[in-house]
């Protein structure tokens, strides 16, 4: 699919320098940029249907959920599956 976009000047040049860095197109850029940015709304999403339900998290499942995601970044930086 086609998507036209206008981005502010300093997005602009961001975009082209890590699409650039990361020898990707800047379609494939912004696709993976948009799928995070997706995930993270639906996680939110998540959270909130939770605590809606279940009440508002504890201090100790905020501070294991970072730990979790730390582990996840660690992984997919070293190059496995997260």
């Amino acid at each position: 699919m086609k998507l036209a976009i206008t981005v502010d000047r300093d997005v602009h040049t961001k975009v082209l320098r890590a699409a650039r860095r990361q020898k990707q197109s800047v379609s494939a850029w912004m696709t993976a940029a948009a799928r995070r940015q997706l995930a993270i709304r639906d996680g939110l999403t998540a959270v909130a249907e939770w605590e809606s339900e279940h009440g508002e998290l504890s201090e100790d499942e905020m501070g294991e959920a970072r730990a979790r995601m730390r582990r996840a970044r660690t992984r997919t930086r070293k190059g496995h599956a997260a």
